[in-house]
Formats: structure tokens, C-alpha cells, sequence
């Protein structure tokens, strides 16, 4: 694979960055804004290494963004990658509704006299 094709991320990047806990917090963390390493990593109970490899995981598949500003790495959320697996969990809803819905009308049908 050449550098600039493993610099795309993949919806499988997307998923494997939000499917750890940790990860989730610091992107719900940065929905009220951007913030700094050690701001982010005082929210948790590991240490700062740990937390900038999540971080790094979640440039990797575009859902933060850093910048420096003097000495501080600020993070901020780039929600835009986060589309795709809205999209893939509404049509599990779509799904749901519908096997609700010929269930309901299966039961309602057999408790008919």
C-alpha cells in the first residue's frame, strides 16, 4: 500500500477508533470544545502516554484535529467521519422498526378470536 493510500482513513478506522470507552470519552469531552493533552488526560485515571496513543488513534481515522499552540497540542473534534457510522446505525433502526412493527401485527393477530 502506497503512504498516501494508508494516510486515507477507513470506515473500519471510524469503528475501531470508537470502539474503545476511553476513546469515546475524549470525543465527548471534545464536543464542549477544544482542549489540551493534560486537560484531557486529568479526566482520566492513566497516564498521559496512554492517553495521547487514543488521541493518536483518533487523528488517525480524522475524528480530531491537533494544532499547537506555543508549548500545548490542543485537540478538537472533527465529527464529519462520524456521518458513516450514523448512517450504518440508522439502518439497524430502520431494521428494528420494522421487525417491531410485523411483530406487533403477528400478536395482534393471534389474539384475535
Amino acid at each position: 500500500m502506497s503512504r498516501a493510500a494508508a494516510a486515507i482513513p477507513s470506515d473500519h478506522d471510524v469503528f475501531r477508533a470508537i470502539a474503545d470507552p476511553t476513546r469515546r470519552a475524549i470525543l465527548d469531552r471534545l464536543r464542549v470544545g477544544q482542549a489540551p493533552v493534560n486537560d484531557l488526560a486529568a479526566g482520566f485515571q492513566m497516564s498521559r502516554p496512554a492517553i495521547s496513543k487514543h488521541l493518536r488513534i483518533l487523528k488517525e481515522a480524522s475524528l480530531v484535529r491537533e494544532r499547537r499552540s506555543g508549548r500545548q497540542r490542543l485537540y478538537q473534534l472533527q465529527p464529519g467521519p462520524l456521518r458513516d457510522v450514523a448512517a450504518w446505525v440508522e439502518s439497524y433502526q430502520q431494521f428494528w422498526r420494522s421487525n417491531l412493527s410485523l411483530l406487533k401485527q403477528f400478536v395482534e393477530s393471534e389474539s384475535e378470536p
